[in-house]
């Protein structure tokens, strides 16, 4: 079982610390990762309307026999929709055939066009303005709101001008992109954080990192264990390990306890070996706050 089972939300809502990621998984494949996932104990299932696989989740979660009061499932404002979230979160209703969705992230602060190009027009607190409007005009279709790849100046602007502190920040968390002053400064706002990329995607250096894998042979377990369960030991973050195979779903879900020394050795990664998977420049928006990767 995982160090904690679950997050608390400011919300109220428990969401468990360990999660199924759905990004760069292959169409084809989504749905039997997600119906082997909730078949074997996992509780969140995480998707975005960029993903283009809503659809495909959904038929893995009606394949699982799982009934929806079972499972937290998460989904993520489109950034070419910023300017239509209610039509946008009707959309992602619709393709995930759920009454409901237990949390709804802003993707990235960052308005794009259709063709992919930053829009100037959207300004993305207004955007968070309307997502407001419908979490508590909508209670019944919206459990909880956050954000995603939200650094320390955007979250500064958002709560200092709107009513509701998002439920959650998703952002990039690894060895070599911890993240602290991101995850201390929405801890201190009672913001949980979401993990992706946990092991730096995908053929990571980490997954050969002689650290890494000193810890996982005193253990006996993989090295990605040691890297998903850095996240689940840290306080006041889940996280979203990603794969489409049967084992490796398995195994991921298996969270082992760590040492201070061996976090504090795993935090250390990141003086030497510093790196984004997913770095912000590509929306067009520039950095957005995020200055480096640490």
């Amino acid at each position: 079982m995982p160090v904690k089972e679950t997050v608390k939300l400011n919300t109220g809502a428990e969401m468990p610390t360990v999660g199924l990621g759905t990004w760069k998984s292959k169409p084809g494949e989504v749905e039997h990762a997600v119906e082997h996932a909730l078949r074997n104990g996992y509780k969140h299932v995480d998707t975005a309307t960029a993903y283009s696989n809503e659809a495909e989740v959904a038929k893995g979660i009606k394949a699982s026999g799982v009934p929806r009061e079972s499972f937290f499932l998460t989904t993520k404002l489109n950034n070419p929709d910023m300017g239509r979230p209610k039509e946008a979160l009707e959309y992602s209703l619709k393709q995930l055939e759920t009454p409901y969705l237990d949390l709804w992230l802003m993707h990235w602060p960052a308005p794009m066009t259709q063709d992919g190009k930053a829009d100037k027009s959207i300004d993305w607190l207004d955007t968070w303005h309307e997502m407001e409007k419908l979490y508590k005009a909508h209670p019944d279709k919206i459990k909880a709101i956050g954000v995603s790849n939200f650094s320390v100046e955007y979250l500064e602007r958002l709560l200092a001008n709107s009513e509701i502190v998002p439920a959650v920040n998703q952002i990039e968390l690894h060895p070599s992109c911890p993240q602290q002053a991101v995850v201390d400064f929405s801890t201190s706002k009672g913001i949980a954080v979401t993990a992706y990329s946990p092991l730096g995607s995908d053929n990571s250096p980490l997954l050969k990192n002689p650290i890494v894998n000193k810890i996982a042979e005193k253990y006996g377990v993989g090295p990605g264990t040691v890297l998903i369960s850095l996240q689940a030991n840290r306080p006041n973050v889940n996280v979203l390990p990603k794969s489409v195979k049967k084992e490796r779903i398995t195994e991921n879900f298996k969270i082992i306890e760590l040492a201070p020394e061996e976090i504090e050795e795993l935090n250390s990664i990141s003086k030497e070996a510093s790196f984004r998977a997913c770095h912000p420049n590509w929306t067009g928006w520039g950095n957005l706050g995020f200055t480096e990767a640490v």
